[in-house]
């Protein structure tokens, strides 16, 4: 029997009890954190479908809408089995090429390369000539794909292709031979989900922007780092083509055009190759915007607006730099159009405005071919005295631009708490905005020719890769040159896969220079001489010193301790006055440099016979 008080629980420290109490808490707070887990695993989230935030749909219908082939019919393309509204995969687009080859002696397809991933790389080759090509006629270099989820080329090609083989269309081809291209970014292609652009409205899945390595191939004209590159240039090389174009999509605000297009000469602006230039800008343009019109679509210049939701700021015509398609095949002699589709348009709209365009363009070529082969040899006969280079924004605008809007709102978002745009899908006012573009920022110097040393192996490659002429040393050779060393340098973060390089400028002096067996001379007494400039001058924004090609000039290798330098520079104080006066003149000027005891002996380091001799030295030469 227990007595009255007595407890059957042992008596707890106050310690041990507030160890109990919060031990209680713990497991309760656990408990509920596991319930709230098994709930959320349990729950369903919220469905993004792809298109749901994108604005609405602008109406749309046009004659281009009759280019597509009736559900009976046995060539229909496998995007338009689907509505125009999905692409089909790398091994179904092959095979509908494929097929169509078998039965058409005006078609053959070449592999031109390999992409990183093992993919072969394909080109079509539409022509009437057989195995050669007559001189006289243009070739037609069309391109998709180099951005896989910007896919609309494509489809639009194979349409295209059908049409002049199997549909009576092959007078297209009766004065032109075409080289198209259908997945340039063929690993990208195969990168496929319905979620690689969210700010583009179909196909249904959509390809990634890069190739397996990450590179964006739209970067890698100059460099050619990519296989994709690589086997590109070779054709180029291997072709010569007369017309260039370049199928893309854009991103950015919403307006009434679908099919924008651009290229250097554009109202006169940029041309490193004016004759085509103007050819383009004076012949091709109001055809392609003629037959654009008619079929229901409306073309536009390439759209960049400074403030994507307010366009009254303006927009920029650019000059881009030639590591893009267009400013790359400008630089080379070869006329480039680089095309930008709406991405907030539909799949269909945007490639039957595709067909059309392409069409447009074989037709100007068939009817002003000989024209354009005429200003190309103008422009390869030039030999410039000084390349553009390094293009910025030029502060004032040039001019104005009637902007075709789409009807917008500005409202205040629940996730920002700010002002943002939203677009109605219907069209808006014609509002006057101010038209911004560039101006060269450097003047390369062209020199009668370039030396590169044999141990710049890889950058001798790539040259030969680009169809540069050259001379290759058999033996050694002195020769007196110019060369150049950078006086300052800045890295910035890596960018395409290399560690960037840029001057904070250069010192030029002529000296004898040694050139091993193996080393090049390039005279840029020839149609590519500018792209050579372009390639080789240091201070150049896409030279191979910039994208860190010559990386190993920016170490310095042997080093001289300061108990040494302190006497030789007292010596050298005492029996050279020039120096001496230079010295003092730099204590004067500069506090920094006087109060730096290791600066100023860094001064005659530099100009005494132990200093690395070719540290910072650019190792090519520069025949004057």
């Amino acid at each position: 029997m227990l007595e009255r008080g007595t407890s059957l629980v042992p008596r707890m420290s106050s310690a041990m009890l507030r160890k109990r109490i919060r031990a209680s808490i713990a497991a309760s707070l656990a408990a509920i954190i596991i319930t709230g887990a098994i709930a959320m695993a349990n729950a369903q989230p919220p469905k993004l479908e792809p298109e749901d935030f994108l604005p609405p749909i602008p109406a749309w219908t046009g004659a281009s809408e009759a280019l597509i082939a009736p559900a009976t019919d046995k060539w229909r393309t496998p995007s338009e089995a689907t509505g125009l509204t999905a692409t089909p995969n790398y091994d179904q687009s092959i095979a509908f090429l494929e097929k169509m080859d078998k039965q058409s002696a005006l078609m053959r397809i070449e592999a031109f390369g390999h992409t990183a991933q093992g993919r072969k790389l394909v080109a079509v080759i539409l022509t009437k000539d057989g195995a050669n090509f007559q001189p006289s006629k243009p070739v037609f270099l069309i391109q998709a794909g180099i951005h896989s989820g910007e896919i609309d080329g494509k489809d639009a090609m194979l349409m295209l292709i059908r049409d002049m083989l199997f549909k009576g269309r092959d007078d297209l081809i009766d004065k032109v031979n075409i080289v198209f291209i259908p997945m340039f970014n063929a690993d990208g292609h195969e990168r496929s989900t319905p979620y690689s652009r969210p700010n583009q409205r179909g196909p249904k899945e959509m390809g990634w922007r890069n190739t397996a390595q990450n590179l964006n191939l739209n970067r890698d004209y100059m460099k050619a780092d990519a296989p994709e590159m690589q086997g590109l240039l070779a054709l180029i090389n291997k072709y010569d083509p007369d017309l260039y174009i370049d199928l893309h999509v854009t991103d950015g605000m919403d307006y009434q055009y679908d099919i924008t297009y651009g290229f250097d000469g554009w109202d006169g602006l940029y041309a490193w190759s004016p004759a085509t230039g103007k050819w383009l800008n004076d012949v091709y343009r109001p055809k392609a915007d003629a037959a654009l019109k008619a079929a229901g679509h409306i073309p536009g210049p390439l759209i960049f607006a400074r403030d994507d939701g307010d366009v009254s700021k303006g927009i920029d015509l650019y000059a881009f730099a030639p590591r893009f398609s267009t400013a790359y095949g400008d630089l080379r002699r070869l006329p480039a159009v680089l095309v930008e589709n709406h991405s907030l348009k539909p799949y269909r709209q945007r490639v039957l405005g595709t067909y059309v365009l392409l069409e447009a363009s074989l037709r100007a070529l068939s009817s002003d071919g000989k024209a354009l082969k005429q200003a190309i040899g103008a422009d390869r006969a030039m030999r410039p005295q000084t390349v553009n280079a390094n293009w910025k924004d030029k502060a004032e605008p040039v001019g104005k631009l009637d902007f075709l809007t789409i009807a917008s709102e500005e409202i205040i978002s629940p996730a920002t708490g700010a002002k943002v745009t939203r677009f109605l899908g219907k069209p808006g006012p014609t509002v006057r905005v101010p038209v911004y573009v560039s101006e060269a920022g450097l003047q390369l110097s062209v020199p009668k020719a370039y030396w590169v040393p044999a141990t710049k192996s890889e950058v001798i490659a790539r040259l030969r890769l680009h169809g540069i002429a050259m001379e290759t040393l058999k033996t050694a050779r002195t020769v007196e040159v110019e060369m150049v060393r950078l006086d300052g340098f800045k890295t910035a973060a890596p960018a395409e896969g290399r560690m960037n390089v840029t001057t904070t400028g250069v010192s030029r002096f002529v000296r004898k220079e040694l050139f091993p067996a193996g080393s090049i001379r390039i005279s840029t007494d020839q149609p590519l001489g500018a792209l050579a400039t372009y390639l080789l001058e240091p201070e150049s924004e896409d030279s191979f010193l910039s994208w860190g090609f010559f990386n190993e000039i920016l170490s310095r290798v042997e080093y001289m301790e300061p108990y040494a330098i302190a006497p030789m520079a007292e010596r050298m104080l005492e029996t050279d006055p020039a120096l001496n006066a230079e010295f003092k003149k730099r204590l004067k000027d500069d506090k920094d440099f006087a109060s730096s005891p290791l600066r100023r002996l860094q001064f005659f380091y530099e100009r005494s016979p132990f200093y690395d001799d070719r540290y910072l030295l650019y190792p090519v030469g520069r025949e004057l």
